[in-house]
């Protein structure tokens, strides 16, 4: 029926435009474009759909590719103070500040960071900081920031031995005195007198937590028996809505087995949004020659659970987050 009505319009033509417009109709008949339009306005829709969920999970790598320009940095300035003897003093002083700034620029930027309770980081002398890790513990890379460019100091870092399995990031992990985590090391750099920060919760807190903020500690106790044994101070941390900026499907059992059988982090994170990032610092926990590993990892774990009780709405909300950008929607605490 197509064709003899093509046909019957093709004849009846009157002139050369409707004999045009005839012909396109035909074409498109012939070549099934009349149904274009709705494959069309499917895709369309299926794109509107998932782009939010494509973003949600392309932002993670937005702060991958970050730290990647952070070592492509480091590479650069060492180059660059190979050549020049009058850097031979501190060769990295100036790439840690100047990273630093950076790091810190984003944090004001994007999250709105703040720090409160910073005149309790000492100015001088060591000192042991425990803190809430999430997901991505971008917050503990804004408080080296802000410790540094405020104190003047470089605090030295614990981290998983996965991190230093990451293709080039030796350089970065070096600049900023990142260290394994042998309690011997750890002790000798807060004999040292340097500031070193730890998360007790590690990679497992980094995946299992959620916006209910648990803390995910097991019986680990060693980062207390370094305390005691270097004789300094732990300064608990803890940064509100951090799992609003970030969160991971860790709590999935696929994931969950995943790491338990094989030690792989391979949950998907998703977030980056810009929600609001406070970090509070709590009172220091002094050295007490009568307080053993045990009784200590405790106190000191009931000291970063208060600070969650005291700073953090449970359940975390996203909206409510970004809504703590905007002043008057946030009373201070």
């Amino acid at each position: 029926m197509s064709d003899v009505g093509n046909q019957s319009c093709l004849a009846t033509a009157e002139d050369f435009t409707s004999f045009l417009l005839c012909v396109f109709h035909s074409l498109e008949q012939w070549a099934g474009l009349g149904k274009a339009e709705d494959y069309l306005s499917v895709m369309e829709y299926l794109l509107w759909v998932f782009t939010p969920l494509a973003v949600v999970f392309i932002l993670p790598f937005l702060i991958v590719i970050l730290l990647y320009l952070s070592i492509l940095f480091v590479h650069v300035f060492k180059r660059k103070n190979q050549l020049k003897d009058a850097y031979c003093n501190n060769l990295w002083d100036g790439a840690r500040k100047t990273l630093a700034t950076l790091w810190d620029g984003h944090g004001a930027i994007w999250h709105g960071y703040e720090i409160h309770g910073m005149e309790k980081i000492p100015e001088v002398g060591a000192a042991l900081i425990v803190y809430y890790h999430g997901a991505i513990p971008i917050d503990y890379y804004y408080f080296l920031a802000s410790v540094l460019l405020q104190k003047g100091r470089t605090c030295h870092s614990v981290a998983d031995h996965l991190v230093f399995k990451i293709p080039g990031i030796k350089p970065l992990l070096e600049v900023f005195s990142v260290i394994h985590g042998p309690q011997e090391e750890c002790v000798r750099a807060l004999r040292g007198g340097h500031l070193l920060g730890i998360s007790p919760g590690g990679v497992r807190e980094a995946l299992f937590s959620d916006e209910t903020y648990p803390l995910i500690w097991g019986h680990r106790r060693g980062f207390a028996q370094v305390a005691i044994d270097a004789q300094v101070p732990i300064i608990p941390m803890f940064t509100r809505n951090l799992r609003e900026g970030f969160r991971s499907l860790g709590r999935l059992k696929f994931f969950r087995w995943l790491y338990e059988r094989f030690r792989l982090p391979f949950a998907p994170i998703y977030g980056g949004f810009p929600v609001k990032f406070r970090t509070y610092l709590g009172d220091p926990i002094p050295y007490d020659p009568n307080v053993n590993a045990v009784e200590l990892a405790a106190k000191v774990q009931q000291a970063v659970q208060s600070l969650v009780d005291r700073h953090q709405e449970i359940p975390g909300n996203v909206l409510r987050a970004l809504l703590e950008r905007f002043p008057s929607k946030h009373k201070e605490e």
